[in-house]
Formats: structure tokens, sequence, C-alpha cells
């Protein structure tokens, strides 16, 4: 397992049966010292069972950012019941570590399978990862984005796209 899916689940886990926030790793591996966006996802039986996320960093590192949103992702995800200590062993982690966003012209420019989208109508946002099982063609991805930000079709809508690094 990859240390930044290691510090998901020890987060989760510590969370979940102790109410207690770990601290960063003392010695991080260079990808925890990065400034980026990342998305915890929680997965049971192959099904999501909780993903949250930030687009853009919010805090002063990786590490942080997976700390924050991994419990968010076992306790906040608004789809889901938090996390209870029995479902433990049996959740799959997984880390996205986010590109910056870049403004693109059009649909065009899009590719669900490498690229994931933030589509953005006024100051709703809704953002969709690559590379998602069922999400095979631009249109879903902008829809399923756009339905996620309340933005209806027809709307003026802008569109950004960024690049993931998955680790598992």
């Amino acid at each position: 397992m990859h240390p930044l899916v290691t510090l998901a689940k020890d987060t989760v886990e510590q969370y979940v049966r102790n109410g207690k926030i770990i601290d960063q790793p003392v010695d991080p591996v260079p990808e925890m010292t990065a400034h980026a966006g990342v998305f915890v996802s929680l997965k049971k039986k192959g099904e999501l069972r909780g993903c949250i996320g930030t687009f853009q960093a919010t805090t002063e590192n990786v590490a942080a950012e997976i700390i924050q949103n991994a419990i968010s992702a076992a306790t906040q995800d608004p789809r889901f019941p938090p996390v209870t200590r029995s479902e433990l062993g049996a959740l799959e982690y997984s880390v996205d570590v986010l590109s910056e966003p870049e403004k693109v012209k059009g649909k065009k420019d899009l590719d669900p399978k490498k690229y994931g989208v933030i589509v953005k109508s006024g100051d709703r946002k809704g953002l969709l990862l690559p590379d998602l099982g069922g999400v095979d063609t631009v249109d879903e991805q902008v829809r399923i984005a756009s339905m996620k930000a309340g933005i209806y079709p027809g709307e003026d809508i802008e569109l950004y796209r960024f690049e993931v690094k998955r680790y598992k």
C-alpha cells in the first residue's frame, strides 16, 4: 500500500475507533509535502462508501489534505451514513492527488479516462474524477458533474480539466 493510502487508512481507523485526528507523519514521503487538491475514496465490496475531496489545496500540504478529507469521506459524505467500527476491515482506500485545473474551450478538450472535469456556472461548481467505472463519454462526465452542482441543461457553463495521480 502506498504511504498516501496508508495515511488515509490510518486516519479513518483512528478517527472512527477513538475520535482522534492523527498527526502528520514525522518523516513524510515527498508526495505528502506537495501543495495540491486531494480526493479520498472509500469502497466496500467494490461499491463506493464515501468520497470527499478538494479540487485545490486548502491546507499546508497533501498530508494535511489527506487527513482532513479521509475523515470527511468516512463521516461527512451526505450520500452515506458515517463509517462504523464494524466496517473498517472491509474498506478499500484510494487517494487522488489533483493537478492544477485548467480552463478549456469546450468538450473537445476533455477525455473522461484521462481528465477529471469541473463544471462551473456562476458560483456553482461540480467536479467528477477521471477514469470512473460507467462514465465512458464526455457528455456523461459533464452531465454528472453539472448535476452534482445543481447546474441544469442549457445553462451557460465553464469547463475545466485536471489530471490525477491515483494511489491505491
